[in-house]
């Protein structure tokens, strides 16, 4: 594995807790540099999820181990384990943790840290499937730096707060941006405010509840209804959006990774699919990277019909210029009470 990436809020945390010998910690830390990777882009605008699903598999087992002071006692390994049912509800209370599934405390997580570390024999999440009871790697917890022993639990709950913090922040900023612009009704504002959001370095859920927006607002000129069918961090397979009365699927994504692409189609026995991409290439050069990463696996008769699966690419050029057909026929307003609507349902204010 490569140098990680180390956001800036990540140290200061690390050197608030540990003190001075924050560095070297770090350096000896697996944990700390998994966090350290699923946290890195936070403060310039994530090309990808906000990765709470993991990071708080990790959260809740380490609060546990914390409530029950194994930290202090060191009597961990005594410890018969947290209950599934009472991890995955606290899960669920965090900050945009409520439609989050059992996945990351399952596989999901330990999966992707092995990915990482392909050298380590330490996993993050242990678990006896038996009896349903779950434990944080204690070995993960504990760096020696100097003939010190450092114990990482407060550590790590301070970097994953912090983290929800600083994407709270940016939720929120955009969420109160249109509720000012409601109340101060601004039409060049609202056009600027959208077309902010439709860039590839802006992070994906708030992409995907523009662009849906969007989409919602430019199909209703044409008469057709498009829904929103699931939350944008549920990973729940799920297709993003359908519309009616014709029967579209709408998949939104940022990577052009073919597996992803062949995985949608497949999930809906290659019915026909529109892949909404948060990119600026062009359509022709997007499909092109698709399908010439696929040639390598498939045969031509099999790549043609995922090609044919493909119903439609829409890219950020493309959402722009749908953008632009909602402006002329004067459904601005509507479009920022389409925002502030499913802003709302996508983080549950009421």
């Amino acid at each position: 594995m490569g140098r990680v990436k180390i956001s800036p809020f990540f140290m200061e945390v690390i050197k608030k807790v540990v003190g001075s010998d924050s560095e070297e910690i770090f350096n000896k830390s697996l944990l700390l540099q998994y966090l350290a990777i699923k946290t890195s882009s936070v403060e310039s605008d994530s090309k990808s999820r906000a990765n709470f699903g993991n990071l708080y598999a990790i959260y809740v087992l380490v609060e546990d181990y914390q409530n029950k002071e194994f930290d202090k006692n060191g009597k961990y390994a005594n410890y018969k384990g947290a209950e599934f049912s009472t991890i995955f509800k606290r899960q669920r209370q965090l900050p945009y943790g409520e439609k989050l599934q059992n996945h990351a405390l399952n596989n999901r997580c330990n999966d992707e840290f092995r990915k990482f570390f392909q050298k380590s024999r330490e996993v993050p999440i242990k678990r006896d499937l038996a009896s349903k009871r779950y434990w944080i790697n204690e070995n993960l917890l504990f760096v020696e730096v100097h003939s010190k022993k450092y114990n990482l639990a407060k550590t790590v709950i301070e970097i994953i707060n912090q983290y929800s913090v600083l994407r709270t922040t940016k939720f929120n900023t955009f969420f109160e941006n249109c509720i000012e612009l409601k109340n101060n009704y601004d039409k060049d504002k609202i056009i600027e405010l959208v077309k902010s959001q439709l860039l590839p370095n802006i992070d994906a859920r708030i992409f995907e509840i523009v662009s849906f927006c969007v989409l919602r607002e430019y199909y209703a000129l044409k008469n057709l209804n498009l829904y929103k069918t699931g939350r944008t961090n549920a990973n729940d397979g799920g297709i993003d959006f359908v519309m009616r009365p014709i029967g579209r699927f709408f998949q939104v994504t940022e990577v052009l990774d073919f597996k992803k692409y062949f995985l949608d189609i497949d999930k809906i026995n290659r019915f026909p699919i529109t892949f909404v991409i948060k990119s600026t290439k062009k359509v022709n050069e997007l499909k092109r990277i698709i399908l010439e990463r696929a040639k390598d696996e498939y045969d031509n008769k099999t790549l043609k019909k995922y090609e044919e699966a493909i119903e439609e690419i829409i890219s950020i050029p493309i959402l722009i210029e749908r953008l632009e057909k909602v402006i002329e026929n004067n459904k601005t307003r509507e479009l920022l009470d389409s925002l502030i609507l499913y802003y709302k349902v996508e983080f549950n204010i009421r």
